[in-house]
């Protein structure tokens, strides 16, 4: 069963290897820190597609190759210049399909977080069965910093999982950032592991998960129809957030001063030109 190849025509973006009925799908753009670019999240979402329907995949690890476990989602890299409609409803259907991919997969998935984690790949971490971590791990979701509103269900899942005040702290202006450890005791992951142990250690709990007949569920007593919805609502009020004034203008600033001009200036001509073309909304 090794040789079953699930990452397809994007081995670039993904590396995927399969042992005992556990699918383990790594993300291998290290030298991008595994940003979700659309080619990375296009390459991840087939692959949770073809273990998911694999009748001998009955377990899933999702982690990431290199020093980072992801970067987020790449938004210079994810936003065109298109008619305002065309945009919103882009940005709509982009981020709900981005989470229902973890929603929706009917395999137990366990999350293998190998060093710091932002934004997206937090928020659908925390969809999954279980998240564990590196010593090294940390996470972050800096939407209040970024001038947008909370994704990925966490807008409700973050207090189930951690209470109201560690979830504001982490999504609010705060910006907490928790060591490993920290999201451990906060009770946003459910383990920590040395760095070089972790994915031994991620093995040995999803063939657990083989052995016991783990089904597909969700932290926190947290169920599928309502994540699903949240989805969708919180999709639509993201979209809102993308397309005002404060985010486009920031960043532009931001990708400008990482000297990727190219996309910064995508949001500075949106920016700009907002009065106008908000109208066509």
């Amino acid at each position: 069963m090794n040789d079953l190849n699930l990452s397809g025509d994007s081995p670039k973006y993904v590396t995927t290897s399969v042992s005992d009925g556990v699918a383990t799908i790594t993300m291998n753009r290290p030298d991008k820190l595994n940003g979700w670019t659309m080619e990375m999240m296009d390459a991840f979402k087939e692959a949770f597609i073809k273990a998911d329907s694999h009748q001998d995949v009955k377990a899933i690890i999702f982690t990431g190759n290199g020093s980072y476990y992801s970067a987020g989602v790449n938004l210079g890299g994810t936003i065109k210049v298109m008619h305002p409609k065309a945009l919103k409803k882009m940005i709509v259907d982009h981020n709900q399909k981005l989470f229902e991919a973890f929603l929706l997969c009917k395999k137990p998935i366990l999350v293998a977080v190998n060093g710091p984690a932002i934004g997206a790949s937090v928020t659908s971490a925390t969809l999954c069965n279980g998240v564990i971590a590196s010593e090294n791990a940390t996470f972050s979701t800096p939407f209040a910093a970024l001038g947008i509103v909370p994704e990925g269900c966490s807008s409700i899942h973050f207090a189930r999982l951690m209470g109201e005040q560690n979830a504001q702290r982490m999504l609010g202006k705060e910006g907490w950032k928790p060591t490993a450890k920290e999201a451990h005791d906060a009770g946003l992951i459910q383990g920590v592991f040395p760095e070089d142990k972790l994915k031994e250690e991620a093995l040995k709990i999803a063939k657990e998960w083989v052995a016991n007949g783990e089904e597909r569920k969700f932290l926190a007593g947290s169920e599928l129809d309502e994540l699903l919805r949240v989805n969708a609502e919180e999709s639509v009020a993201l979209a809102d957030a993308f397309l005002g004034a404060a985010f486009m203008k920031e960043q532009g600033r931001f990708l400008w001063s990482k000297k990727k001009h190219a996309p910064a200036a995508v949001f500075y001509s949106l920016w700009a030109l907002r009065p106008l073309w908000s109208r066509l909304m």
